[in-house]
């Protein structure tokens, strides 16, 4: 892909999404996002048009410089607004009413012993990285460091008037670093308070105490009408039209307050039989034979279903379905919960989640009896907000994807990262503001260009001097790095290592001074043919782990004859990867530059052995266990392409998997791969028809490599055959 410049059909297909749901979707808060996403898109394509918008530049925005936050939509693309503009936050409006002001504020005495006290106690927010500056500056001036605190207002000031400086002040701020949670408490009461009751379930509910009950008493009535046979009597019992059209009219007083359930209106319903017959009778009709015959048929039916009302089979029934249609609808139980969260802070996650889920109390009886206990349901959102440290999170199963555990991961990198400033309110400053980077959204990126780093934050050059880097703050990185990667190996050990996941694990090996090669996933549809040189580095790194193995012979790789990092090589290794891929230079489609771009990933081991080799994870339980995981993730995945409109991102996640586990089965710790290939076959043979003629001439492949046999065109003689994700042709998988 040579051409460098974005056009707007992405931004233009977003538009008109976001367009569609602001207008036809039923729920209004969903409208009113969608609504805030046609802004924003709308803002873009004016940028885009009048030129204020440089898509894929790192600085995007005309007359902002890279290191302003800006913010970003779907696609990495500037809408061309500063995150930490727009209107005045609260906590900035209760110093002045114009930004400039604040800022002017912050440079008095009372501004900077104010800024000192939030230093001191810890007991500030940052939404935004931008929002540390002053609080630098602060510090800057308290260490009598007046030249380099003049330096950072000189770069910074010019956008007071544009840019939130100043931290929010909050209490709960100073918290255990080591304490992370996927959703906040105000982020789960809000999505909680924001349901609503279940129609479906209150027109059963409506159905169990309403019309049940009145169908029984009708039955009851038709009942006494029936002969020795089970038919109708000629001659209806004494006062029978009487308690008939009494039944009916409180039919017609519970049908006009009484509306959810709708199946008692439905001529062939057995109640609606049964009235209209009743009706007949009450008019003074006769009934013809074929009602005589429907009501019999009815009367059979519920009485063999049931038992006779009044019967202890149909008391026993009723008793349960009585039971049931107490349980209090899960909307009021939902405002037990909310309530119970409005008194926790709105910002943190929740420590104690069983306390929040305990059963209704006295006090909190209303709607709902006290000891009703919390459904599953709401408490599944709940859990949601669980805050523990990553470990206790992802042992709990709370982290259900590689993705979200990079959401979590920066608490980590910024305490390792922070550890090196000697002064608690500098180290605490400088890892609080690593939090709020790594918030920051990537941008769309061309030509190799990479994402802005935070030291190249103003605020935190400035700071960077009173760093004291020694052999335990490296020491206790790397560690962190060890100990991240063997969490995503343990925790997703058939997933595709996510490109912020990556950038973490890229920090953390610069804090313990590792210069290692962390390579990120590259979008297909932006590729430009080339690879940055830390691809080639990161491929000879793999072939100190790999040459000769399982996963080299498997992917016909000869390692020792890469071309050597430094120099020419990221040329010579976009070369190899087009070559392998079958791909000449020049312009290509998506599925053409997906192709090159597996096999870079193929020959890097996308950072898995840098993972093993460099930082030295291993796995607690052996690598035998992820290459089981990542078998089992591939038969599950496999299972998921039969009906699917969209099957390639599918087969390309199975690919990933594969990939992972011939890498597990290749490390000189792993022994013999054959008897683990045999345990899979016996797997395979367990599983249904479509996921065995899917992964079985993969398995087949594997073993023939692994019994010393070679591909020959990504095929064996027995029907085996290399899996890889990527094709400009119709996949073998489907």
């Amino acid at each position: 892909m040579e051409n460098n410049q974005v056009g707007d059909g992405y931004p233009q297909g977003q538009l008109g999404s976001a367009f569609v749901t602001a207008v036809t979707h039923e729920d209004a808060t969903t409208r009113a996002r969608a609504e805030g996403r046609v802004r924003r898109w709308l803002r873009v394509l004016a940028g885009m048009v009048s030129g204020t918008l440089t898509i894929g530049s790192r600085t995007p925005v005309a007359g902002l410089p890279a290191w302003v936050t800006p913010q970003v939509v779907r696609g990495g693309f500037a809408t061309g607004t500063a995150a930490a503009g727009g209107p005045l936050r609260a906590h900035e409006a209760a110093v002045a009413g114009k930004r400039e002001a604040v800022f002017a504020h912050c440079l008095t005495d009372a501004g900077q012993a104010e800024l000192c006290a939030l230093l001191d106690g810890g007991g500030y927010r940052l939404e935004f990285p931008e929002q540390a500056a002053l609080l630098a500056v602060a510090w800057l001036l308290r260490a009598g460091d007046r030249a380099r605190a003049h330096g950072l207002l000189q770069e910074i000031g010019p956008y007071a008037p544009e840019l939130c400086f100043t931290p929010a002040p909050d209490p709960a701020g100073a918290q255990d670093p080591s304490v992370v949670w996927r959703t906040s408490a105000g982020e789960v009461g809000a999505a909680l308070a924001g349901r609503r009751e279940n129609a479906r379930v209150e027109a059963k509910r409506e159905a169990l105490t309403v019309w049940n009950p009145f169908a029984d008493e009708l039955l009851s009535l038709w009942l006494e009408t029936r002969d020795d046979g089970g038919a109708v009597a000629a001659v209806f019992p004494p006062g029978w039209h009487a308690r008939a059209g009494a039944l009916l009219g409180r039919y017609e007083a519970l049908a006009a307050v009484h509306t959810r359930c709708g199946k008692h209106r439905r001529p062939k319903e057995n109640l609606a039989i049964l009235r209209a017959a009743a009706r007949e009778v009450v008019d003074g009709r006769d009934l013809p034979p074929r009602t005589r015959g429907m009501l019999r048929h009815v009367a059979d039916s519920m009485l063999a279903r049931r038992g006779r009302p009044g019967s202890a089979e149909h008391a026993a029934l009723r008793l349960v379905q009585e039971r049931e249609a107490e349980v209090p609808a899960h909307h009021l139980l939902t405002r037990v919960v909310v309530a119970r969260i409005a008194r926790l802070d709105p910002e943190a996650g929740i420590r104690d989640v069983d306390a929040v889920c305990v059963p209704v109390g006295v006090d909190e009886a209303g709607l709902v009896p006290a000891g009703t206990p919390i459904p599953e349901p709401i408490r599944r959102v709940v859990r949601r907000a669980t805050a523990g440290r990553v470990d206790e999170l992802l042992d709990a199963g709370l982290l259900p994807s590689a993705e979200v555990l990079a959401e979590l991961v920066p608490q980590l990198t910024a305490e390792a990262g922070a550890a090196a400033y000697p002064d608690p309110a500098l180290r605490a400053l400088m890892a609080a503001t690593y939090r709020a980077f790594s918030r920051r959204r990537s941008l769309l990126l061309l030509d190799l260009e990479h994402q802005v780093r935070w030291t190249e934050l103003p605020w935190v050059r400035a700071l960077r001097p009173y760093r004291q880097s020694g052999d335990d703050t490296r020491t206790e990185a790397h560690a962190t790095l060890r100990r991240l990667g063997e969490l995503a190996l343990d925790g997703f050990p058939a997933t595709l290592l996510p490109n912020p996941l990556v950038r973490e694990l890229a920090a953390l090996s610069r804090e313990a001074d590792a210069g290692l090669p962390w390579v990120e996933e590259l979008a297909a549809d932006i590729f430009m043919g080339r690879f940055s040189p830390k691809f080639a580095r990161a491929a000879h790194l793999a072939g100190e782990l790999l040459t000769g193995t399982l996963y080299a012979r498997y992917y016909d790789i000869d390692y020792p004859a890469l071309p050597p990092p430094g120099g020419s090589s990221g040329a010579a290794f976009d070369a190899l990867c087009r070559a392998r891929a079958d791909q000449p230079r020049g312009h290509s489609p998506v599925a053409a530059n997906g192709t090159v771009i597996e096999q870079a990933q193929i020959l890097t081991t996308h950072n898995l052995a840098t993972l093993v080799h460099s930082v030295g994870v291993t796995p607690a339980a052996g690598w035998a266990e992820p290459a089981r995981r990542a078998f089992a993730a591939a038969l599950r995945l496999a299972g998921r392409i039969d009906g699917n409109p969209r099957p390639l991102p599918t087969i390309k996640d199975i690919a990933y998997a594969w990939r992972h586990l011939v890498f597990f089965l290749s490390l000189p710790d792993a022994g013999d791969p054959r008897p683990l290939i045999d345990g899979f076959h016996a797997d395979l043979a367990a599983a249904p028809a479509a996921v065995r003629a899917r992964i079985g001439p993969a398995l087949v492949g594997l073993g023939y490599v692994a019994a010393g046999g070679r591909f020959t065109d990504d095929r064996t003689p027995a029907g085996g055959r290399r899996l890889l994700g990527w094709t400009t042709g119709q996949h073998w998988m489907r």
